[in-house]
């Protein structure tokens, strides 16, 4: 008996097949509820107490052997159909890629340079970890400077002397310094201030700010610039100067625009005024220029600055700055379409 279980044992490793019915066969032959094991364990009562171990031992061998030769092959053969239904058919069409978009940001960042790049402006970069220098004291905020409170700064080392840039002018100094008039120039990046997260206000966000510097800049030439950029960025072509304050221009305003009252959305966001604030700006103030080592006698200049997300929640009706950076899918997809 134990003979004939030894000669079962050797078919099994032997038996090979790539055909469904024949895999069944097999298996209806051992395993099936007439089949060869279910013959051999009725016989189990008939041997020999001293064989009794051994046999069980290698009818329990011969059942594993039989389940894994079945469950092999049939995984052999489920995995080639899978690839043939694959790769068979070369002459099947593709599935389409799901295509991915710019983020809003990144859009409205690259349509606002393509503004300013058709009137000669220049991109100029810079590092987003800034000495005092560069991001305060040569922007004319010296140490102590009540107007250093107007921006609530990351500090990153004891000293308070190295931090994350408040605002891209830093990076205006950077090219006044290395860089001779005429200098026309924008510089888009990110920027941080410890604010408080809100709809309305985010402790990152991104900047646009442009600097032109010549003989006999005028402050009608920078709302020339201001009334171009708000014609080909929005379609709107009536814009005011409101007289403000900011430490490195003098003097200093904030642009409106006017968005209209057309519906109800427009009432809501301007508070049924008509009027949008977009923007600061102003004449570049002779200290700064001063300390960039720009002859303020002979030199004069603009500058103003924006931020993107602001932009962006005008043109495309966002009402919370935190969808930008909450990376929603469902909020990206809106802009597949768009540029």
């Amino acid at each position: 008996m134990l003979e004939r279980v030894k000669k079962l044992i050797e078919e099994v490793n032997s038996f090979n097949s790539t055909n469904v019915d024949e895999i069944e066969t097999f298996r209806i032959k051992f395993l099936g509820s007439k089949g060869l094991l279910k013959e051999l364990f009725a016989e189990f009562k008939n041997v020999p107490n001293e064989q009794k171990k051994e046999f069980g031992q290698t009818i329990n061998t011969l059942k594993k052997l039989a389940e894994d030769k079945v469950s092999s092959l049939k995984e052999t053969i489920e995995n080639s159909k899978e690839e043939k239904g694959i790769y068979g058919d070369l002459t099947r069409p593709s599935e389409l890629i799901d295509l991915g978009s710019r983020h809003p940001i990144s859009i409205v960042k690259n349509k606002i340079i393509d503004v300013f790049n058709r009137i000669g402006f220049t991109i100029s970069e810079g590092p987003e970890i800034e000495d005092d220098w560069h991001n305060f004291t040569a922007l004319n905020l010296p140490e102590y400077h009540p107007a250093r409170d107007m921006q609530d700064t990351f500090f990153i080392n004891e000293n308070l002397d190295t931090l994350l840039r408040t605002h891209t002018s830093s990076v205006q100094v950077r090219h006044m310094e290395n860089n001779q008039p005429p200098i026309r120039t924008i510089s888009p990046g990110r920027v941080f201030r410890n604010e408080d997260i809100s709809a309305r206000a985010h402790c990152i966000f991104h900047q646009v700010e442009g600097l032109y510097i010549d003989t006999d800049v005028s402050f009608a030439d920078l709302k020339q610039t201001l009334l171009y950029f708000t014609k080909e960025m929005f379609g709107k072509s009536k814009i005011r100067l409101r007289p403000s304050y900011f430490p490195f221009t003098e003097p200093s305003a904030e642009v409106d625009i006017y968005w209209g009252l057309e519906t109800e959305t427009d009432y809501k966001i301007t508070k049924g005024t008509g009027w949008l604030e977009i923007m600061g700006c102003g004449m570049v103030d002779p200290n700064v220029l001063k300390n960039c080592n720009i002859d303020p006698e002979k030199y004069s200049g603009y500058a103003f600055g924006m931020g993107i997300e602001r932009i962006a929640m005008l043109l495309y009706q966002i009402p919370d700055i935190r969808m930008f950076y909450e990376n929603d899918v469902r909020f990206l997809k809106q802009f597949k379409s768009v540029i």
